[in-house]
């Protein structure tokens, strides 16, 4: 059987979900068609979903970018068992307003000159789908769900809060 999604156009509650997780996994494509993978630091997410990452102009990801706009980010905190998938488009900033907006002092250790550092640039990235699973987290949650396999053999159907939010274009 199929799993049942909500559907939203509400980018406000996936926004709610990542707010307090500061890493995400960002994947882009390298050489056309490979995936590349990399942990990366969010600023706080806007409420209308846009997402500000800090990088080095000259990085590799930058040049993917400019070849392929297309990221995918991953959110996970598994303490609360909360995964999060968003797939977006993303544009390279430079607007040194933004950077000395966006920085804070926590940054230096990757980029040590500071916010006016010429090389520094911004990840805009704007949201155009995403999905999350959000289910309760309890360990006797989890062994009644382990008992009942080994008991009937069936797998339990958590009761998980996955949802889609899909941005109108």
């Amino acid at each position: 059987m199929a799993d049942q999604v909500a559907v939203s156009h509400d980018v406000t509650k996936l926004v709610d979900k990542i707010k307090d997780i500061k890493i995400a996994m960002m994947t882009t494509i390298e050489n056309g068609t490979e995936l590349h993978s990399r942990p990366m630091y969010t600023s706080q997410p806007e409420e209308d979903g846009t997402l500000w990452f800090f990088t080095e102009q000259d990085s590799q990801k930058v040049g993917e970018l400019q070849k392929d706009r297309h990221v995918n980010l991953g959110y996970s905190k598994p303490d609360d068992n909360l995964y999060v998938a968003i797939t977006g488009t993303a544009q390279v900033v430079t607007d040194r307003a933004k950077i000395k907006e966006l920085w804070s002092e926590g940054l230096r250790g990757w980029f040590p000159k500071g916010s006016d550092d010429p090389n520094i640039a911004l990840l805009k990235v704007t949201i155009d789908k995403g999905e999350f699973w959000d289910s309760p987290n309890s360990t006797l949650l989890r062994a009644y769900t382990y008992a009942k396999a080994v008991i009937t053999g069936e797998r339990d159907q958590p009761s998980a809060d996955r949802q889609s939010v899909v941005i109108p274009k």
